[in-house]
């Protein structure tokens, strides 16, 4: 009994530890719970008193600076309407291609400037793109282009260059006697008091020929006038058009061979008209010594056909402007003919 007696009493005295230890601790975590949150609540307003301090002061300074802005602003729109400073004008009038030969089209862009200020306005860069269905032809910058007077026009030329055998090495689908699209972009850079640096953004298309040179061939050659001292004689000449544009024939500066032997040059008698990728037929008047020619010339009298070679130029008009290109043949055989009247037969074909 006394055991059973001691052991109750242990529990309970157990038991009433237990409940003061869980009290203690419990108000312990109260204690502490409570103490954080006081913390965190004052840190808390600590940040939101300095974050509308920093608010404060941030429109305090954005409002000082928009008014400085706004001075700025309305001092830069007085001087303007008092001195009268404007934005200028760009626009490409034209676009002109002074010379076309079979190595490279020279190409001038116009492009009319207008200055409304009272001051000059320096043209400070000039870049210019020249591309074909999105591929480029050519490029570059033009420093230093110029001055635009004040409260003046001026039209500003840009001389650009095309190459044909650059463009026919880097697209090989661009042959020869063909017509390309092209368009030409500039950005022309000048520099304005009151407004700074402006860049204008111009464009233009256009069509631009890959000329091809004209086939020639000595059709007949026919006696005009004949003597051993000075022979007159015509050359009927026919020329091949391969370009996809009308060539007109003002005029043509060659010197023929015959066997190996010059016997001079010619003129042409009449403009002639030759339709793309058609045939044309030319007379050309020539005077020449028979005894310089040696015995080729007599071979051809008796009827025997000769070697020849031409060498030399037409110029022509074309719808994209003049043009100089080259004629030459090499290989060619023909003979001489007498007119009807000194026996020969004109519809007797050549060999």
């Amino acid at each position: 009994m006394n055991h059973q007696l001691t052991i109750k009493i242990l529990l309970r005295k157990i038991s009433f530890l237990d409940i003061t230890c869980s009290l203690h601790f419990a108000g312990t975590c109260c204690s502490i719970d409570m103490s954080s949150y006081e913390k965190s609540d004052v840190a808390e307003r600590e940040v939101k008193d300095r974050g509308e301090k920093e608010e404060n002061k941030d429109e305090e300074k954005g409002g000082f600076l928009d008014k400085v802005k706004g001075f700025i602003h309305d001092i830069g729109e007085k001087i303007e309407g008092a001195v009268g400073f404007g934005k200028p004008t760009a626009d490409v009038t034209e676009i002109h291609i002074p010379h076309i030969s079979m190595e490279k089209a020279e190409i001038v862009v116009d492009v009319l400037v207008t200055n409304p200020n009272p001051v000059p306005i320096p043209l400070i860069d000039i870049n210019y793109l020249i591309d074909s269905d999105g591929r480029k032809l050519v490029s570059g910058l033009i420093p230093d282009a110029g001055t635009i007077h004040a409260h003046g026009s001026e039209t500003v030329k840009l001389p650009l260059c095309l190459i044909y055998d650059d463009i026919k090495s880097t697209y090989i689908d661009i042959q020869p006697g063909s017509v390309i699209p092209y368009r030409v972009k500039v950005d022309l850079i000048v520099d304005v008091p009151v407004f700074g640096r402006l860049t204008f953004p111009l464009e233009k298309t256009g069509e631009i020929p890959i000329p091809y040179k004209p086939e020639i061939d000595l059709d007949k050659i026919k006696f005009d006038k004949f003597s051993f001292e000075e022979t007159s004689a015509t050359l009927h000449l026919k020329l091949g058009n391969q370009n996809d544009f009308d060539l007109c024939l003002n005029d043509i500066d060659f010197e023929i061979w015959l066997c190996d032997v010059s016997i001079g040059g010619a003129e042409l008698s009449k403009p002639t008209n030759i339709e793309k990728k058609g045939t044309g037929f030319i007379d050309v008047p020539i005077t020449f010594r028979p005894k310089d020619c040696g015995s080729a010339l007599w071979d051809m009298m008796r009827g025997r056909g000769t070697g020849y070679a031409i060498k030399g130029n037409v110029n022509v008009d074309t719808p994209f402007g003049p043009m100089k290109l080259p004629i030459t043949k090499e290989g060619g055989e023909t003979r001489l003919k007498k007119n009807k009247e000194d026996g020969g037969d004109d519809d007797e074909d050549e060999e």
